[in-house]
């Protein structure tokens, strides 16, 4: 029965990839490349067999931010297993798993297709049927583990990919869902577009085929039951321990090498003693070794983002608007340096905007971090701010939890399961515009409950 299934499926992604294409010659091509991958994998597996304490990790995305499948992968190691780590170039990933010898990173080369013509789905579907092909050859090359971890979104055409090559190989198929991909694509092209569409059918029918699930909220478990027939169990994301405080001397060194490329980070006087290195929040003695925070420093307001559309940056950039009239209608406020991380598709538009913003009393940055960079970061803010809404109403967001871990207080912007996370006014604040956002970063600052005080003494 499970070969009638694997025939069908295998049918259906290569009528979605290729039932564009007029030249017969090619299509044969492409159904006899396939043909030859199914039988070199069901040779693997009749003639192999799977590293029984091996598991591969994959990623269709940017492997070094995609901090819970990291996890997973250093945990994993560390429990002994040998991990092949599979994903996309970009940031750096963490020393810690870099430098285990139980974790091979195997990175995948981006998709470029040479495919100009037809309409947009056309050209989509060869991309799609490209990337199975790179996904099914990579998987190949390593030993058949025991497991497949996938992680979803994106899924679009891993899931189906990753799932036949465990069931040629004999691995065991695990879909780690943080979200789903089809509410994603709907924010770009909306519910009703026939991408879109493809893209939740495709969800629906191959997440089935999964051997185990993980998700990362009970909402998302209870939708999986109802909605997909899918049996999910919810492991809640947690602050790796390099999230936490940061001492002094590594808040004063981080905020020395950012004042080298951000002006906000600079000391704001010219008249620094001799004896003194002194950066805007924080000064070294440089004959004790002391570091201390300078007088009358500002706040420093944080956010960490992949610049996408589930995000809406136009919250916090009107709530600083409101920050700074409070300032300028006598409110006695510090001044705030406000720091974005992250990259994104959408990260110029918003440099766009900012770079349009003349405040006297705020300050905004966007630097982009190192990994081991971001958790110093986080440790040495005075407030962090969230505005992931969420695509499907089902996920959180990972930023919260790294927050936590450095006991940064967090506001958050308001969505369907959020309280699954952050509870207002027990763990942190919860807003719904960018009003009541300027209104909690006022009540954060002012001399009363002044967080930056409370930090100091």
């Amino acid at each position: 029965m499970a070969e009638l299934w694997f025939l069908a499926a295998l049918f259906l992604v290569l009528s979605v990839c290729s039932f564009s294409l007029a030249d017969a010659n090619v299509s044969l091509l492409s159904v006899g490349a396939v043909l030859l991958l199914v039988s070199v994998v069901w040779a693997r597996r009749r003639w192999g067999g799977v590293a029984c304490r091996a598991v591969c990790v994959l990623v269709m995305g940017d492997l070094g931010r995609s901090p819970r499948m990291l996890y997973h992968t250093l945990s994993l190691a560390r429990h002994g297993f040998s991990v092949t780590a599979v994903g996309y170039p970009g940031a750096k990933p963490h020393e810690d798993i870099l430098n285990n010898d139980n974790i091979k990173i195997v990175y995948l080369t981006e998709v470029m297709t040479a495919t100009k013509f037809g309409p947009k789905i056309f050209q989509y579907g060869v991309k799609i049927f490209v990337q199975t092909l790179q996904i099914c050859y990579v998987l190949l090359k390593i030993n058949p583990p025991s497991y497949m971890l996938l992680q979803n979104p994106p899924g679009l055409p891993a899931i189906a990919a990753v799932w036949a090559v465990c069931f040629f190989s004999g691995s065991k198929f695990i879909i780690d869902w943080h979200n789903y991909g089809y509410t994603i694509m709907g924010l770009t092209h909306g519910d009703h577009h026939p991408i879109v569409l493809i893209a939740k059918w495709y969800e629906h029918f191959f997440g089935k085929l999964s051997d185990s699930n993980l998700c990362v909220t009970e909402a998302m478990k209870e939708d999986l039951r109802v909605n997909w027939s899918i049996k999910a169990i919810t492991l809640y994301d947690a602050p790796s321990p390099i999230f936490r405080e940061a001492p002094l001397e590594l808040q004063h060194k981080l905020f020395k090498k950012l004042a080298n490329d951000f002006a906000p980070f600079r000391a704001r006087t010219k008249s620094v003693p001799s004896n003194l290195e002194q950066t805007a929040f924080t000064e070294l003695n440089i004959n004790t070794g002391d570091v201390t925070y300078v007088r009358e420093r500002p706040a420093l307001l944080l956010s960490s983002t992949s610049w996408t559309e589930d995000e809406d940056f136009s919250i916090l950039l009107k709530a600083l608007e409101e920050y700074e009239g409070f300032i300028t209608s006598g409110i006695k406020l510090p001044i705030l340096v406000c720091a974005i991380t992250g990259k994104g598709p959408l990260k110029e538009f918003y440099s766009h905007l900012i770079e349009k913003m003349h405040f006297k009393h705020v300050h905004i940055c966007t630097p982009w971090l190192e990994a081991e960079d971001y958790p110093v970061l986080l440790g040495s803010g005075d407030l962090g701010v969230c505005l992931h809404k969420s695509s499907s109403g089902l996920d959180l967001p990972m930023k919260v939890v790294d927050m936590f871990g450095c006991r940064l207080p967090v506001c958050a912007l308001d969505f369907q399961c959020l309280p699954e996370l952050v509870k207002h006014e027990e763990n942190g604040l919860i807003f719904k515009n960018s009003h009541e956002l300027a209104e909690q970063l006022k009540i954060s600052t002012k001399k009363e409950t002044n967080l930056v005080y409370l930090k100091e003494t």
